[in-house]
């Protein structure tokens, strides 16, 4: 845009610019308005009292802009007036602005635009599917600035139209609220100011910029329009008075705002008034022809008393006043310019009256002669000055020709030195010829370059331009068409991710009814005994129905509304083969609450989420990545902060894996036949390790072998199996996974944790039940009651940190937070877990029926963040010190009953000792006597 308008260029009158309106008046000038309409409300219009908005009046965008047009071989620029038309994103233009009818629209939400540099300064291309629309403004700013507002109100057209119809459900809605309001806040280019040269009434009140000839800006192709446009504006301006003898109604225009800013708003509001009682057609109301009666305003206002005198409304005649004040402050300006030319003129007469007057006045000859003889010497010293300057101008002249000579004898070098260039060109070639020649093929020497041979050389050199543009067509082409292909694909890709988040929707209300479903087949099952034969072998049959049913029967269908896949990310099955079918239809149901609840918190918890972690760069111990964890880590961060964790705590010897699998490869480990027998047990619910030639079972015996190898106190306890293996399905890596088994043994778990005796693990269980005691009372007093023992249910929780007690999509979270903090995570969720079902268990009075709940009440968790809330919000305050301080007096306590124990056993051991001798002595006297 660096380059100036052409010479030939006509120029522009004004340029794009914004203009205000009510919006309250936009919808009173709807479409479709018949003329009867138009007459009867006019006189009504004038009655209105208007009131002073208070909310922010709707922008307009229009204007003046010259517009390229084509009529076979001739191109010539047409003076139009643009105006944006909201309610269709259409961009009208008229010859002027007064026009009543439209020549044109141009569909600006499927247009794209174009500005090149080539082209000249501010023109810029509106490119729709059916036509390209040349266009011109005045300067680089209004071009950029009618840019910009075009591509706003395009971006704000297409995102009311992706909008959802307002009849859809609030639950697909939900999540769809914030995507249409999102705006791109990528400022490729800084925002363009409003051009102030023209703005306002003043931009639609002045006349149309002026084209070379008279008949070049009419438009030949719309005669009919010309027509009656020019009928309308010859009428238009020929209308007798209105009903007060007004040639337009003051009750038309805005009141007067309270502050400027407002009262320059409204001026720059009464501007594109014309265009905003424009029905669907394009036609206008004459009664709101508001340029007419501007320039009606700006020509004197005629019969001002009168009609200021008949007119009711006191704003209305403030704004006729201040109108009249500008045109008198304008006639002011003139009349002092007059003034201070006619003070000179004055000026120069006074003094030539003194002289005369002295002259006049003088009583002698010779005074008189003295004045004479002033004016002489006057006109004498005039005269010299008159010759020095005509001596200088003289002088100039012939200055004037030798320069002219000189540059002649320039130009006439300049020429023998083109002459002399050409001639060493000739001799250059004619060498070069020679050279070529004498370089060539012994057998073609004596050719020479016939005109045929160069006929052929320039008919090649022709063919060649024309693959040159046929080229750039075809690059100018290709580039149009991805252009489109993109626009196209942006527009598929939105319309896709809104159905993709209604299909979520969808997908998590249907979970919601299949698992309300089976939890009425739930209930009629549990009262199967009192139900008659045929209505028992019926409920039999549907829950027999509901749990064979599978994701692959709906895909042969042809559909899926069954979100719940065979597995997850790690291979878990997301319904477990349980043997007994209760238990079958729990983890069903469990399964769909838990994908509704995730499909439901994608938008609102997941996806924040996600985008918190990934702008998570280096990791260090931080209250926010704490927070973090807590909340969960996504699946494509788990495997590298579970890296960092283990790396953190365990530093990883190198080599040292490998010599431990050395070890166990020449000398056979104790433990080595338990593990054998614990691998197919591990993690059966699991694709990874449910069949003995899975992929990770060979190197889950590595790794336990390699750590019965590094801890020989501990060698090999069952439950490390399942710790490994979850290890192993995060990090992959079995190294990896060996490192991570070490830092739960040796650095999250207390010593003697897996030891034989399992003795802090028993501390752990009177601990809990200390802090079950103190956090759930009523609970805990209803287990007393019924003299439940809680550590049979939860003594394996802590031994395998909840692995096979709790859902893959839960326990992973538990694992991440109990990774980064210890032990003290088990503790929280063991506690969530039971405040989660404790009103369910406290509804059920017998032992034998609570502890069969307990059993399976870990398959009741159907919501993950509210079991994470309850651990980390509802459990507070749980310091750690007070961990420590329970651990250590009950770790005294069992010591000494352990030892109380030992010498029970000692005691009991000697005795039967003892009794045992005296026994046998008894026997052998008994034979004696027998002999």
């Amino acid at each position: 845009m660096k380059k100036g308008l052409g010479s030939g260029a006509c120029p522009l009158a004004a340029s794009g610019n914004l203009v205000q309106s009510n919006p309250d008046n936009n919808s009173s000038n709807g479409a479709s308005v018949k003329e009867k309409d138009m007459h009867s409300s006019s006189g009504e219009l004038e009655n209105v009292q208007l009131k002073p908005s208070r909310e922010t009046p709707r922008k307009k965008l229009c204007g003046y802009l010259n517009k390229l047009g084509i009529k076979g071989p001739i191109k010539t620029w047409k003076s139009r007036w643009f105006f944006y038309d909201e309610s269709k994103c259409h961009l009208l233009y008229y010859r002027t602005a007064q026009d009543i009818n439209p020549l044109g629209s141009i569909d600006i939400a499927s247009a794209s635009f174009d500005c090149k540099v080539e082209n000249g300064e501010g023109v810029f291309e509106i490119r729709t599917p059916s036509r390209v629309f040349t266009l011109k403004a005045i300067s680089k700013q209004a071009t950029m600035y009618w840019l910009q507002q075009l591509q706003m109100r395009r971006w704000e057209f297409c995102n009311a139209q992706s909008r959802f119809p307002v009849g859809s459900s609030q639950l697909v809605n939900e999540p769809l609220a914030g995507r249409t309001s999102v705006v791109d806040n990528e400022d490729f280019l800084p925002p363009v100011k409003t051009p102030t040269e023209v703005v306002g009434l003043k931009a639609a009140s002045l006349p149309a910029p002026q084209t070379c000839t008279a008949l070049q800006n009419i438009s030949l192709k719309h005669p009919w329009t010309e027509i009656q446009n020019t009928v309308y504006n010859i009428c238009g301006s020929k209308q007798p008075l209105g009903n007060n003898g007004n040639i337009f109604s003051f009750s038309e225009f805005q009141e007067r705002p309270e502050n400027p800013d407002e009262e320059q708003e409204a001026k720059v509001e009464a501007g594109c008034a014309v265009k905003e009682g424009i029905p669907e057609d394009g036609r206008m109301e004459p009664r709101l022809n508001w340029v007419r009666k501007a320039r009606w305003m700006n020509s004197g206002f005629p019969g001002l008393p009168e009609e200021l005198s008949r007119e009711r409304n006191p704003m209305d005649k403030v704004s006729v006043l201040q109108q009249q004040m500008l045109t008198l402050t304008e006639e002011v300006k003139s009349q002092k310019e007059l003034v201070k030319l006619l003070h000179k003129a004055l000026e120069a007469a006074q003094q030539e009256k003194r002289v005369s007057s002295m002259y006049l006045t003088a009583a002698e000859d010779k005074d008189r002669l003295e004045l004479v003889r002033h004016k002489v010497r006057q006109i004498a010293d005039l005269t010299s000055r008159l010759e020095a300057l005509e001596k200088e101008k003289k002088e100039l002249e012939q200055m004037l020709t030798l320069r002219d000579s000189h540059i002649q004898e320039l130009k006439e070098h300049v020429q023998l030195l083109m002459e002399k260039n050409h001639a060493k060109q000739e001799v250059i070639m004619a060498l070069t010829e020679q050279m070529a020649r004498e370089l060539s093929d012994p057998l073609q020497e004596a050719n020479t370059v016939t005109a045929e041979t160069l006929y052929k050389q320039q008919e090649e050199i022709e063919h060649l331009k024309d693959d040159i543009d046929a080229y750039k067509t075809q690059n100018q082409f290709l580039n149009s068409e991805i252009h489109q292909v993109t626009r196209l694909w942006t527009s598929v890709a939105e319309n896709e991710k809104a159905l993709l988040m209604k299909c979520a929707c969808l997908q998590a209300r249907n979970c919601q009814m299949e698992s309300k479903y089976l939890m009425v087949l739930r209930k009629l099952q549990e009262a199967m005994p009192g139900l008659p034969s045929s209505h028992a072998e019926l409920v039999r049959n549907l829950i027999q129905e509901a749990l064979q049913w599978d994701v692959k029967e709906g895909a042969e269908e042809g559909f899926n509304l069954n979100p719940v896949s065979e597995y997850d990310e790690y291979g878990f099955m997301t319904v477990p083969e349980y043997e007994v079918e209760d238990w079958k239809l729990l983890a069903k149901i469990q399964a769909l609450e838990i994908k509704s609840n995730n499909l439901r918190s994608q938008e609102v918890v997941e996806k924040p989420l996600r985008d918190r972690w990934n702008s998570v760069g280096e990791l260090s111990p931080s209250a926010e990545l704490k927070s973090l964890i807590r909340s969960g880590i996504p699946v494509e961060h788990r495997q590298r902060v579970w890296r960092w964790i283990v790396s953190r705590h365990c530093s990883h010897l190198p080599d040292h894996y490998q010599q431990l699998l050395r070890q166990s490869k020449s000398t056979e480990h104790p433990a080595c036949r338990q593990i054998e027998l614990d691998l197919p047990r591990t993690l059966t619910n699991n694709k990874h390790f449910s069949s003995p030639t899975s992929q990770l079972i060979p190197k889950l015996r590595r790794v336990l072998l390699a750590f019965s190898w590094h801890n020989p106190a501990i060698g090999y306890c069952q439950g490390l199996n399942r710790l490994a293996a979850v290890a192993l399905l995060v990090l992959e890596d079995e190294e990896s996974a060996f490192w991570c088994l070490v830092h739960i043994v040796e650095n999250l778990m207390p010593a003697d944790y897996y030891s034989d005796t399992l003795i802090t693990s028993q501390v752990d269980q009177r601990v809990f039940k200390d802090f079950l005691s103190e956090k759930l009372p009523r609970l805990m007093a209803h287990f007393e009651q019924y003299r439940i023992d809680v550590s049979l249910i939860t003594f394996n929780w802590f031994l395998v940190v909840f692995v096979d007690s709790l859902v893959s999509d839960i326990l992973l979270r538990v694992w991440d937070a109990f990774l980064y903090e210890g032990t003290k995570v088990i503790f929280r969720y063991a506690l969530a877990i039971f405040k989660y079902n404790e009103e369910e268990i406290l509804r059920i009075h017998d032992s034998v029926e609570i502890y069969q709940y307990l059993r399976f009440f870990t398959r009741m968790i159907m919501d993950g963040r509210k079991l994470m809330n309850i651990a980390f919000n509802d459990l507070n305050p749980f310091p750690m010190k007070l961990l420590r301080n329970r651990r250590s007096m009950h770790r005294e306590e069992l010591e000494a009953e352990l030892c109380e124990l030992e010498q029970i056993k000692a005691a009991y051991v000697k005795e039967r000792a003892e009794q045992g001798a005296q026994d046998l002595k008894e026997v052998v006297s008994e034979e004696e006597e027998e002999i």
